[in-house]
């Protein structure tokens, strides 16, 4: 990489942290980012609206002669409005070739839930894979539909993408940080062949591992082979969270598979502060592995 993309791929990683007065700004119209589609999805079976945004690589609808059946990798990721600047900005310099595609929260969801909670309510319904002990929270949040919200991904999201774009099935990866990272451990450990690829930040496993360990007949721990490769990491001021994410590597290994792959740094910082690094190395990792089935 040059020192122009190193110097503007430093500024990335830093825009989260530059702040300045709200009063020195003239606000002129809402922020939006260009080459960005913005594509409204159903969840067929559970009749909810979602939204996807998609950007495309800069060759892609450029291609000609020999490339214009050109087949790219596509980095799916959860929590969309939240990641799209960081995974599109690192995928810009690391990996120019990927589809980028970011499922966002639910669009139709009750109002009053939306207020109260906010505007991502519905990741804690989607992302969570058991229910709330207290009646209460569970009657409000509807926590443990991590199934139906892969089903969605599954059966409306990937196929509307590969019927629509030219895409490697091959070669598809999940992102997902925090409560998206449990998300992507769950789509793991029960349907692995979703993806070829898991990058898996600061994934909120408290209290999930012995379920993710008993799942059924196509479950990662019961099928001989996965053939995958799974990037984990952690803030290394993330103590409790750490142990639970080394439990869950731990139980990985132990199936003594030769066809997964696992890379599992520490990234310095708490939470908050690792999340940057996270996109930046995930995708530098997964640009090696490309550069690797390329050759």
């Amino acid at each position: 990489m040059n020192i122009e993309k190193r110097f503007t791929l430093v500024l990335l990683l830093l825009l989260p942290f530059l702040t300045v007065q709200a009063s020195e700004i003239k606000k002129t119209s809402d922020f939006t980012l260009s080459k960005i589609q913005v594509v409204p999805i159903k969840d067929t079976q559970a009749d909810r609206q979602y939204e996807l945004y998609i950007k495309l690589p800069e060759g892609y609808t450029n291609n000609k002669g020999k490339d214009k059946d050109k087949r790219y990798p596509v980095i799916y990721f959860t929590d969309a409005l939240w990641h799209i600047e960081l995974l599109s900005g690192s995928a810009e310099y690391l990996m120019e070739d990927a589809i980028l595609v970011g499922i966002s929260w639910q669009k139709d969801i009750n109002k009053d839930l939306k207020r109260d909670v906010g505007v991502y309510v519905s990741r804690f319904r989607d992302y969570s894979v058991i229910q709330s002990n207290t009646p209460e929270r569970q009657a409000k949040y509807q926590f443990g539909q991590a199934s139906n919200h892969l089903d969605f991904i599954r059966n409306d999201v990937i196929k509307m993408i590969e019927k629509n774009y030219r895409t490697d099935p091959n070669r598809r990866t999940y992102f997902g940080y925090s409560a998206g990272g449990l998300f992507g451990a769950y789509i793991l450990m029960a349907q692995p062949d979703t993806f070829k690829n898991y990058i898996l930040g600061s994934p909120a496993l408290k209290g999930d591992i012995p379920f993710l360990s008993k799942l059924g007949k196509n479950a990662a721990l019961k099928v001989k082979t996965l053939n995958t490769n799974v990037f984990i990491t952690y803030g290394s001021l993330e103590k409790e969270a750490g142990k639970y994410i080394e439990e869950f590597i731990t139980l990985l290994k132990n199936k003594n598979d030769k066809s997964l792959s696992i890379k599992h740094p520490v990234i310095e910082g708490s939470h908050q502060s690792a999340f940057p690094l996270t996109g930046v190395t995930g995708i530098t990792w997964l640009s090696n592995l490309q550069n690797k089935e390329n050759k």
